[in-house]
């Protein structure tokens, strides 16, 4: 079986949102803490780092050029700099006490952007989705973290984790991609891991990097795990597949909330890890925005 392998010499503090350029042949992340968004070249190892004012929850490149992205208190377009250069809407939650979180875009390039409720008290968090029109609509609630954001070929689920709950649901899509009601995909019991960012395969399997549980898993499209694959870190947060052939999963990891022992005996938590895999993921598409 293929073992991980760290992508380069790199660990953040809380690496999440990796995101493939495949006309760049370029990996993208967030540093969520760090307020950054990073771009890594795999053929020539360029590493770059824009900074931005406040946390970045996740984002996506935009197919004009740019990001969209989803700060702690809006949502916001950026140029290729990291400049902002328009608002789209501001934090539907209390950014005092949600952040921006996992996200990602649809099947029609609309953005989707979830918030993690920091006092973990109750679910307070929720799901907005940006459309082609640049219009924002909240579309879930009743979500504790929001993570694993995920959608089939076919346009007819999305898939999202509640990470603090342990849980993954699916939500079946109309013709308009308009969310029906959400039901439970797999409940995750002590010592498996909790669920937290995932993509999707070409055979419609669901890949989810298991915070706390030490590995990446891949379940069928009736939840059954099929495979994991066993990390050296403890904290993976998301994976996306990219490469030249959509073979390569990467898989990001954080340090946040560590103490400086753990660190030391797992000193690459917070890298980024690269995993062959023997079928190819999905592609991202760009935010289609006028």
């Amino acid at each position: 079986m293929a073992q991980p392998e760290v992508l380069f010499d790199y660990t953040g503090h809380l690496p999440e949102c990796p995101t493939w350029s495949d006309a760049e042949q370029a990996l993208y992340w967030a540093d969520i803490l760090e307020y950054e968004i990073h771009r890594y070249d795999t053929q020539s190892g360029e590493h770059r780092v824009l900074q931005f004012p406040e946390e970045v929850g996740c984002f996506s490149l935009r197919e004009k050029g740019g990001f969209i992205v989803a700060l702690r208190s809006a949502i916001w377009l950026s140029d290729s700099r990291g400049l902002l250069v328009r608002k789209i809407c501001d934090n539907p939650s209390n950014p005092q006490l949600a952040r921006f979180n996992d996200g990602g875009t649809d099947r029609d390039g609309r953005f989707y952007a979830g918030t993690f409720w920091g006092p973990g008290d109750y679910n307070g968090a929720l799901l907005v989705r940006v459309d082609n029109q640049l219009k924002p609509k909240v579309i879930q609630c009743d979500i504790r973290g929001a993570n694993g954001l995920a959608f089939s070929a076919d346009k007819k689920w999305m898939y999202t984790s509640d990470t603090p709950n342990g849980v993954i649901y699916r939500t079946p899509l109309d013709e308009q991609g308009e969310p029906g009601k959400r039901e439970p995909f797999r409940h995750f019991s002590a010592g498996e891991g909790i669920p937290d960012g995932a993509a999707i395969d070409e055979e419609g399997c669901y890949w989810s990097a298991m915070f706390d549980g030490w590995r990446v898993a891949r379940f069928s499209p009736e939840g059954e795990q099929l495979e994991e694959y066993r990390l050296p870190v403890r904290c993976p947060t998301m994976v996306c597949f990219g490469g030249a052939d959509m073979k390569t999963l990467f898989i990001t990891t954080t340090r946040e909330n560590m103490s400086a022992e753990e660190v030391r005996q797992y000193p690459l938590s917070g890298a980024i890890f690269t995993l062959p895999v023997a079928v190819a993921g999905m592609k991202k598409l760009p935010f289609i925005g006028s």
